[in-house]
């Protein structure tokens, strides 16, 4: 892995939970019968490294009712990179999920709480093909390519941690 000094910076910088909404659910009085992110939409979105044979995938969750993004993680489309997205889940106390038929959703989520159909992914789909639009290394035919998983990880996490999450990547780092 090779990187200058301001890449290693901006990637200590990033987090894969959005951290504000973990914060108003802290701060919540838990007494009132409300929840911020009671459902969540899963999916998976498919992209590679240097070439198509080298998959690397996005996993991400967001808020049913919002759209927000809840976290997201990278890795193979296997099941324990989805394990490790129910991980960063779990401080979010979601009753519902709402997903595609993909296999790894049906062995891992519990049935109670799992819905998988079309009609209730509509805005993580939209979602994803905003990701697409905006960040080209998501695009499936393109030019623009990440050579490095450290390299495509990073500028797909500092997207979704300006644009989603609220964090100004160009702030200074406090030491």
């Amino acid at each position: 892995m090779v990187s200058d000094g301001r890449t290693k910076k901006k990637a200590d910088q990033l987090s894969p939970v959005n951290k504000k909404v973990l914060d108003q659910l802290d701060r919540y009085d838990h007494r009132i019968d409300f929840v911020l992110a009671e459902e969540a939409e899963i999916d998976e979105q498919w992209s590679y490294v240097r070439k198509k044979s080298n998959q690397r995938w996005l996993w991400h969750a967001i808020d049913h009712m919002t759209g927000k993004v809840l976290a997201y993680v990278f890795g193979k489309r296997k099941d324990t990179v989805f394990k490790k997205l129910q991980l960063l889940l779990e401080p979010f106390g979601i009753k519902r999920f709402y997903t595609d038929d993909w296999g790894t959703y049906a062995r891992h989520l519990d049935k109670d709480k799992h819905e998988i159909g079309k009609a209730n992914t509509q805005k993580i789909e939209r979602k994803n093909l905003n990701f697409r639009t905006r960040i080209k290394r998501l695009t499936r035919r393109t030019i623009c390519f990440s050579k490095q998983e450290y390299m495509h990880d990073i500028v797909i996490g500092l997207y979704i941690n300006q644009e989603e999450f609220g964090v100004d990547i160009h702030a200074k780092q406090q030491i």
